[in-house]
């Protein structure tokens, strides 16, 4: 896993999913800017009808007893990779709007 990948953190305690841009990584855990994998569709809505509020992209740490599992994203055979969904629905890639 290199900094600057594209990634989707599993969590524990809560168990929560986060989309986004590795930009850090320690012993002690890890830093990504991005959004909650639930706001995913939203967020690609909001930057489609260019609407300025709404779903915003955060920088954020996790410690690593956080962390369950980083997960590049990759597409899977006929299933494309959630940067693939993105620039095909908003036209632009995704690293663009993560920064």
């Amino acid at each position: 896993m290199k900094l600057n990948s594209i990634v989707i953190v599993n969590l524990q305690s809560p168990r929560e999913r986060f989309f986004g841009r590795l930009s850090d990584m320690a012993t002690h855990g890890i830093t990504v800017r991005g959004i909650d994998l639930n706001a995913f569709e939203d967020w690609m809505d909001h930057i489609t009808h260019r609407e300025e509020s709404g779903v915003q992209p955060n920088t954020v740490f996790f410690p690593i007893h956080r962390i369950e599992k980083i997960i590049m994203d990759e597409g899977i055979g006929a299933i494309p990779s959630l940067s693939d969904t993105f620039l095909t629905k908003v036209g632009s890639a995704v690293e663009e709007h993560l920064e």
